[in-house]
């Protein structure tokens, strides 16, 4: 039987500690996206060469579609406002509400107080 103290790291090629590998990933990694940035480059133009080789629009890429306005990258979309609903209930003070959602509390408290819905009929 093998005891741990009875192994050489050498013999199982462990020779390198932590620090130097994390140092040879990190010189690999720049490698890599040196390497990345270059090839990017070439793909770029042999995509240019074909657009022009072809006639290609964005359009026919499905990078927009005609007549639409694109939106500038990072840019926020417009808030939609809401559609107030026609006024169902109303009250002498000016307050109203469509019947939908949740009661107001003026409603609440009209009911409370005695008046029907039909009361506040608008």
């Amino acid at each position: 039987m093998l005891s741990l103290t009875s192994i050489n790291t050498k013999d199982i090629g462990m020779a390198k500690s932590l620090a130097q590998i994390q140092k040879e990933i990190a010189t690999l990694q720049r490698q890599a996206e040196t390497l990345k940035k270059r090839e990017v480059k070439d793909v770029i133009e042999r995509i240019r060469e074909a657009i022009a080789f072809y006639g290609l629009s964005a359009a026919d890429l499905g990078l927009g579609a005609a007549g639409r306005k694109q939106r500038k990258v990072g840019a926020k979309k417009k808030k939609q406002t809401k559609t107030i609903g026609k006024v169902k209930y109303r009250d002498d003070a000016g307050h109203s509400w469509s019947g939908h959602g949740r009661r107001p509390q003026w409603f609440l408290d009209a009911i409370a107080g005695g008046k029907t819905p039909e009361d506040l009929a608008a």
